[in-house]
């Protein structure tokens, strides 16, 4: 606990007696306003005794601390409460100010959502205990996920089909296709129950759990496809309805138009009342739901009541004779007949009555605790829906035969040898129509069997009525539910008009509207068993991704992973993602085909786009545990020169102030080694400090905006060389770590003061002493664009939200981060035919000839030609020539161009020579060659001077740098770019002035950018293949 000393206490003598509450400790202008939103104390607060607030708040200590609370982690306060954050560790931490002075004014400011949310949080007003007169209504388990997801389990299928797909499959194979739906659904209600308690659940159902949990890229593909079933299922289940309509019609004689037609009209004016139930709300809806249940119940009771009751002749000559043995017998094994008749037809037919399991997630934002209601309601409907299935398909298969003519003339004397089958030992012979297959009643024949064989039909018709209805009903509200959760996302283009809600319950009205559309477009098809199939494949995708969900955070091993549901196992999830995907191929491959091929192109386009949404995924945890594998991987690979990989610390700055010094290393790094931009912070720790965390992210979200595959790390040191020096033994992680300083060449050397070109030289020096390569760039127009820019903005973010920075003691961050428009250099632009010159002047491993050659794979470079020079004797230039020729060929660099420079040690023209010397002029000590000590003590305060003994140790090198640069100007004026082999100063002999006129006459007057590169003297090229 951080507790206060006695001298931070305020001196108002009334309130220093005893213990001090919170208030009396702050004190200040705020006039003992409460902190962390707590309530304004009781007066008793200011007394000696301790309020129970207080208590809760400290356990007595005198303290800012604060106790762990709901409100610390909620997303959002209630309506009209102010937002309770704990104080921040700067607040415990560090100083805390006398009176007159809040604590650290960070911690107050409402923290923006995405810094507290997981996305799987719902608002804080959901725990409040009171409900307000606007808070939209909420349902519990039985009502809002049991009842709803039995409703839409029991839906047209279980009435219209599941008798039919008996006669054709037999009761076994019935039993196995409920079972093998069961098992698929119930794998999926475990995965869901586990997803759906990690974590408070938001509106939007399927979609809201399987993006949280995957992320948007299979979230929202599965959410428009899941979205889309919903719609289509209305179509289905309406148009089960309209076949009871019609077949009710047609018994009475009473055709609308004709059988086709008078389903889309039907169809059509049942959606449409449908629509407008939901379009009075979800209470409504809720109450209609209710009704139907009760509707269904007394349906089911009617109907077994009917199984035992003995037949009517009606009945009887319709194929129904209560329960035998010897019809139970034959309808146990399969009767195959018509296009559909093969069992993975039938289970195309009966799977989408399986699929009403997400019914009640569906409605997760409308749910009082959906963590509680979700697993136990869906479990709960699961199971009595299969109970039913299971006894509706036993029974009647015991009940009727699969053949009947329904003609009261067809009785038989029992015994008769002219007729076949098991009703003629019942007195009734259908031999006739079973034989021309022209029998109209019979288990397989007619789809009414179940108010054939009731007590009393027109029951089974209002239970069809029920099923159907609020299974349509529900679809409804699922599609719209789902969709607009979708469009608030905005993850795709113009869905975001489907987002607005209306009322308290943020009613999906316009998603209602288009799933109507969709319903009304399949209604039209007007055939069941079409509508079906088409269905059962987008449901098994979704029941794929969210078995798959399920597996992938489990075998993350994710610390946020935490399911308060514990039944459930990571490969029986993943058991039940592939065999979903089995199965869609088993039903319908070219379905299958399309609805996977639709969730690749909405997932590739997701991550094209990036949406910039942080919800936590799964995926976002595999991708570190592969990350953190990998990199621990690569402790127990030796390092070989065919794998190496050139590795830099870039010595960028700000990316943002040096980006052709980024693009350039950007270019040849990219998807193939590794990148860090360092940035040293100069200045006082506690001073800078608040700095570096406003920065960090900005500078990242500017590299990944320009395309860069790059890490940011900055320190904070006293010095720029002594920050380099903890950038170089610090940066990268195991064998991911750089070998190559990459620096921008220093422009004003001349001008600034000594001690920063001490620095400079000293940061190569160093560089080599820990082993790293060195690459040194120049260009003509400088490297930092800094002073080109504007400074009052934060582009990395809107300039709206540069106006919510945090400011760091009142004022903005002195660190500019990027303009608006990204500064364009030229390894952006495509280079043409041009020459990309390599001057190896010295072996240093193959440094030099390794970048330009990585450089020269990228497209916007791969036009040039590259062309290797090298110093050599006038009088043996063919057998060098032809020496580094074969050397080069064995590299396999496809570099064939080789220049020798036999003129390299020839004196430079006086007046370069002269350019040189008045260069170094201002540096020279002019000690007329003294001795060491004397000079030593000349120079102690300022070693960067040149003594005239090392000029004149240094004469030849000098004249070659100055020689070079006249070289570079008469061959690669006009190249794209030049790599020259970095000369090397030995570091205590060579001065750093003496070192920077090397490089400042070496690269002197040249247009193209020049790369000063010196590898660590190790070869990074092999002509072995082991």
């Amino acid at each position: 606990m951080a507790e206060l000393q006695a001298s931070e206490v305020p001196g108002d003598p009334a309130l220093c007696s005893g213990r001090f509450t919170i208030s009396t400790l702050l004190g200040g202008e705020d006039g003992g306003r409460p902190h962390y939103g707590q309530p304004d104390p009781p007066p008793a607060a200011y007394d000696t005794t301790h309020s129970s607030t207080f208590y809760m708040r400290t356990f007595g200590y005198n303290t800012i601390d604060v106790v762990p609370a709901y409100e610390h982690y909620a997303d959002s306060a209630g309506p009209g409460e102010a937002k309770k954050v704990r104080p921040t560790l700067a607040d415990l931490h560090s100083f805390l100010k006398q009176e007159g002075s809040h604590l650290h004014s960070l911690a107050f400011e409402r923290r923006s959502s995405h810094e507290l949310s997981d996305g799987l949080v719902e608002d804080a007003s959901s725990a409040a205990g009171e409900k307000s007169p606007g808070e939209p209504v909420r349902f519990g388990w039985v009502k809002g996920v049991m009842v709803r997801c039995m409703l839409n389990i029991w839906g047209v299928i279980l009435y219209l089909r599941l008798p039919w797909i008996t006669a054709q499959a037999g009761i076994v194979l019935t039993w196995v296709i409920i079972l093998l739906s069961v098992t698929v659904t119930t794998i999926t209600g475990l995965s869901i129950s586990a997803i759906s308690t990690n974590g408070k659940v938001k509106s939007g159902g399927t979609y809201f759990l399987i993006s949280r949990s995957l992320g948007p890229e299979l979230g929202g593909s599965i959410g428009l496809i899941f979205a889309f079933a919903n719609a289509v299922a209305v179509a289905m289940h309406t148009v089960g309805f309209a076949e009871t309509v019609q077949d009710l019609l047609q018994e009475y004689g009473s055709p609308i138009v004709d059988p086709t037609n008078d389903i889309r009209i039907i169809g059509v004016v049942t959606v449409t009342a449908l629509l407008a139930i939901s379009l009075a709300g979800m209470e409504w809806e809720s109450k209609a739901q209710v009704l139907f249940f009760l509707v269904i119940m007394v349906s089911f009771a009617n109907y077994f009541v009917g199984t035992l009751i003995p037949p009517s002749e009606e009945k009887a000559s319709k194929g129904f004779f209560s329960y035998r043995g010897d019809i139970f017998a034959q309808n146990l094994v399969p009767d195959w007949r018509g296009i559909d008749g093969s069992f993975f037809g039938m289970f195309s037919i009966f799977f989408p009555s399986a699929t009403g399991i997400l019914a009640g997630a569906n409605i997760s934002g409308d749910l009082k605790d959906p963590a509680v209601a979700i697993p136990k309601g869906t479990l709960m409907a699961i199971l009595w829906t299969t109970v039913s299935y299971l006894a509706i398909s036993a029974t009647i298969g015991s009940c009727v035969v699969r053949d009947a003519s329904g003609s009261l003339n067809d009785t038989v004397v029992s015994g008769s040898p002219d007729c076949v089958g098991l009703a003629c030992g019942y007195g009734w012979n259908f031999t006739e129509c079973t034989q021309k297959h022209s029998c109209h009643y019979g288990l397989i024949n007619y789809y009414q069997s179940m108010s054939m064989v009731s007590g009393f039909a027109p029951l089974i018709t209002a239970g069809i009525f029920g099923a159907t209805l609020s299974s349509a009903l529900a679809c409804l509200v699922s599609a719209a539910k789902v969709f607009q959760c979708l469009c608030e996302d905005q993850l795709y283009p113009l869905i975001g008009f489907f987002a607005k809600g209306y009322g308290k319950n943020n009613e999906p009205i316009r998603g209602y509207l288009l799933a109507y559309i969709i319903a009304v477009a399949f209604i039209v098809i007007a055939e069941l068993n079409t509508i079906a199939p088409i269905i059962s494949n987008f449901f098994l995708c979704s029941y794929a991704l969210i078995n798959f969900s399920c597996f992938h955070a489990s075998i993350t091993n994710s610390p946020g992973w935490r399911p308060s549901f514990h039944y459930y196992n990571k490969w029986i999830a993943l058991f039940g993602a592939v065999i979903s995907v089995v199965i869609m191929f088993l039903l319908t491959w070219w379905a299958a085909l399309i609805a996977i091929a639709v969730v690749i192109f909405l997932l590739l386009y997701v991550l094209y786009k990036k949406p910039e949404v942080n919800w936590g995924s799964s995926v976002q945890a595999g991708s570190y545990n592969m990350a953190l594998s990998y990199s621990v991987g690569l402790n127990e690979v030796e390092e070989h020169i065919k794998n190496y990989r050139p590795q830099c610390l870039v010595l960028t700055g700000p990316p943002n102030f040096r980006p052709a010094l980024v693009d350039f290393v950007g270019t040849f790094t990219r998807n193939l080694s590794l990148m860090v931009c360092g940035h040293v912070i100069i200045g006082p720790r506690k001073q800078r400090m608040p700095e570096l965390r406003l920065i960090s992210n900005g500078h990242t979200k500017w590299l990944n905006k320009r395309k860069i595959k790059a890490f940011y790390s900055d320190v904070i040191a006293e010095d720029l060389r002594s920050g380099v020096q903890i950038l170089i033994q610090a940066a990268g992680l195991g064998k991911m770590k750089p070998n190559i300083l990459v620096v921008g060449y220093k422009k004003n050397w001349q001008s600034a003061h000594p001690a920063t070109v001490e620095d400079y030289i000293g940061i190569l020096h160093d560089a080599f002493d820990f082993n790293y390569g060195v690459c040194v760039m120049r260009m003509r127009e400088g490297l930092n664009v800094s002073e080109v820019m504007q400074a009052h903005i934060n582009p990395v973010f809107d300039p709206a939200e540069d106006q919510k920075e945090p400011r760091v003691n009142g004022a903005r961050p002195p660190v500019i981060l990027v303009a608006e428009e990204q500064a364009s250099t030229i390894f952006q632009s495509e280079q043409g035919k041009k020459n990309i010159d390599i001057y190896w002047l010295f072996d240093d491993g193959g440094l030099t000839l390794l970048i330009p050659y990585l450089l020269g794979r990228k497209k916007r470079w791969n036009k040039c030609k590259t062309r290797v020079f090298v110093g050599g004797q006038i009088n043996r230039m063919d057998e060098e020539r032809k020496a580094i020729i074969s050397l080069l060929s064995k590299f396999r660099l496809g570099f064939h161009e080789v220049h020798v420079l036999p003129d390299i040690n020839q004196k430079p023209r006086p007046e370069h020579t002269k350019r040189f010397e008045d260069m170094i002029a201002p540096f020279r000590l002019n000690d007329g060659f003294k001795d060491e000590a004397t000079v030593n003590e000349m120079r102690r305060d300022c070693p960067w001077k040149i003594s005239d003994e090392e000029i004149n140790k240094n004469k030849m090198k000098s004249l070659r740098q100055v020689r070079l640069n006249e070289v570079l100007l008469d061959y690669s004026r006009d190249a794209a770019l030049i790599v020259i082999t970095l000369p090397i100063g030995r570091k205590g002999k060579c001065p750093s002035s003496l070192y920077m006129a090397w490089l400042e006459i070496l690269s002197q007057d040249l247009r193209p950018p020049v790369i000063l590169t010196r590898g660590n003297q190790e070869n990074v090229l092999t002509f072995y293949c082991q």
